[in-house]
């Protein structure tokens, strides 16, 4: 049965209509939707069995794995809320966020050796007095538990039915809480209602054409503890009873092969992952004329998308990337470039129906530019509609800080053209004041990738003894390409001006990157 706001009803309603189709792949292992709704069901089952119910918090640590859907949706039947948590965390991390978030249950994915997700999650556990229940998630749903005395996923599914009356939950009730990457201070607990999630899914019409009779393959390599990959791919394509074929990590080579192999439609990933793409397509062997006559939309969102990556994706794959824009805060999905639109390369597009944006003062509620006459005026992008949080879980203040009569403040700097579409200048904390001058990373990496020798750029701004701060950019240089720092250096100062081009380069094999393939510009210095 569907509870109308229950999101779990996006599994239930496709079960309903489509039982045999596909709905989740890895590897040789593929389930329908009906057999990932009766595992889902005895979820259910055992949450429900140790007194877990509408409202209670239950935490998970999982890779791009079967299990984390089965106990996503497992969770959500039961009326419990969803506690995604990365799997990069340690073990104080995990008791900070299940203490944090108020859990009373913790299923963790045992993990890998070169990644010991069980073991730091246990010991997280241990560390949180207010979470009663643990189970950990075996790739072998028949073993053990590597730490020993616990509960297995397995071993708990296995006396419970398959059948579950899913709990009725109210539309405002939270379905889940997304945690904030954590750039300033603690991580913070986005709270999402059914309704802000459900209706994100469903914007997958209007923005993909996504179309229950023509369902589309997903590839699914954006981690599905964030908020891209949870509703962009896995509850996008529940909603209109498609198939997510899951890697647990994203490695290009591998990802090219899986496309192939599944004949994918549909992919989606942060800018980096296009990058690794493009990197990776001529050595892979996969038939490209194949390749991209089966990808139907590509999606970019996470972070700005560079120009030269757009073009060239666009040059060999024949598909032009749709550029949106959200945080976990708005569920995520804010903006988009809808599919059949002309797109404009840089834009994130315009807000998705029955959302709206505009552009604030930074130390005020102001509105900037607000009869939109000047397309250069910049301003701190703030978001209002269906899509916004209730608030930081148990943090009043906080949210005060950033929601104001449903407006949303996202921290991000953007500009608006006169038709109305948005374009990222950068993150409002990532901006660089040289000299009394403001400098936008963003601006100054995509003129860096114009250069023939550089592959990806990261700007960041380094303390000054008088002008504040300087302008550093790491960068990485394509394969086989011949270019110094001081070379750099010179070419910046021919092509930018005076206060904008970086004094200081530094060439490096990788950059740090968070889980989600994003840059992390703090562990740069």
């Amino acid at each position: 049965m569907s509870t109308t706001y229950n999101l779990a009803s996006l599994l239930e309603d496709s079960t309903e209509k489509y039982g045999d189709r596909e709905a989740v792949v890895l590897g040789d292992t593929r389930l329908t939707y009906a057999q990932v709704n009766g595992a889902a069901n005895q979820v259910a089952n055992l949450l429900a069995s140790r007194g877990i119910g509408h409202g209670d918090k239950v935490a998970f640590s999982c890779a791009n794995l079967p299990y984390f859907t089965i106990v996503y949706f497992g969770i959500l039947k039961a009326g419990g809320t969803v506690v995604p948590l990365n799997v990069l965390l340690k073990g104080r991390e995990v008791a900070y966020h299940l203490g944090d978030s108020d859990a009373k249950a913790y299923f963790c994915f045992e993990g890998t050796a070169e990644l010991p997700i069980g073991t730091e999650g246990h010991a997280g556990f241990e560390q949180a007095e207010g979470c009663e229940h643990f189970w950990m998630i075996t790739v072998d749903p028949s073993a053990d538990s590597p730490v020993e005395g616990t509960e297995t996923l397995g071993q708990g599914m296995a006396q419970q039915p398959p059948t579950f009356e899913t709990v009725a939950t109210d539309e405002d009730d939270t379905a889940v809480i997304l945690y904030t990457s954590g750039t300033t201070g603690q991580p913070k607990g986005a709270e999402l209602r059914h309704r802000n999630m459900r209706d994100n899914a469903f914007s997958g019409e209007h923005l993909f054409g996504a179309d229950a009779d023509k369902p589309d393959t997903y590839l699914c390599v954006l981690p599905l503890f964030h908020s891209f990959g949870q509703t962009v791919i896995q509850n996008g394509a529940f909603a209109f009873g498609g198939t997510v074929v899951m890697l647990p990590r994203f490695e290009a080579d591998a990802a090219l092969k899986t496309m192939a192999a599944n004949e994918v439609t549909f992919f989606a990933g942060v800018p980096t992952m296009y990058w690794g793409l493009l990197g990776a397509l001529d050595g892979s062997g996969v038939d490209v004329k194949q390749l991209a006559a089966n990808l139907r939309v590509a999606a970019a969102g996470g972070s700005a998308l560079p120009v030269e990556v757009h073009k060239e994706f666009g040059k060999r794959f024949g598909v032009t990337i749709l550029e949106g824009y959200g945080l976990s805060e708005t569920s995520p999905v804010a903006s988009f470039s809808a599919l059949g639109e002309e797109v404009r390369v840089g834009s994130i597009g315009t807000p998705i129906p029955g959302v709206e944006m505009r552009l604030l003062e930074p130390e005020s509620w102001e509105e900037v530019n607000a009869d939109n006459s000047d397309d250069q005026a910049v301003g701190e992008i703030a978001i209002k509609g269906h899509n916004i949080m209730k608030g930081y879980y148990n943090r009043p203040e906080a949210t005060d800080e950033v929601i104001k009569d449903g407006w949303f403040r996202s921290g991000d700097l953007g500009r608006r053209d006169s038709d109305g579409w948005y374009y990222i200048v950068d993150r409002s904390k990532d901006m660089i004041i040289r000299g009394g001058y403001n400098v936008y990373p963003r601006e100054i990496e995509e003129h860096l990738l114009t250069h023939p020798a550089v592959s990806l750029a990261a700007v960041i701004g380094v303390p000054h003894e008088s002008h504040g701060e300087e302008i550093k950019a790491v960068v990485i240089l394509k394969d086989g390409a011949e270019a110094t720092e001081d070379e750099l250096v010179a070419w910046g100062k021919e092509e930018m001006a005076s206060y904008k081009y970086p004094r200081i380069v530094q060439i490096v094999d990788e950059l740090p990157m968070t889980a989600t393939g994003k840059i992390l510009k703090r562990e740069l210095s």
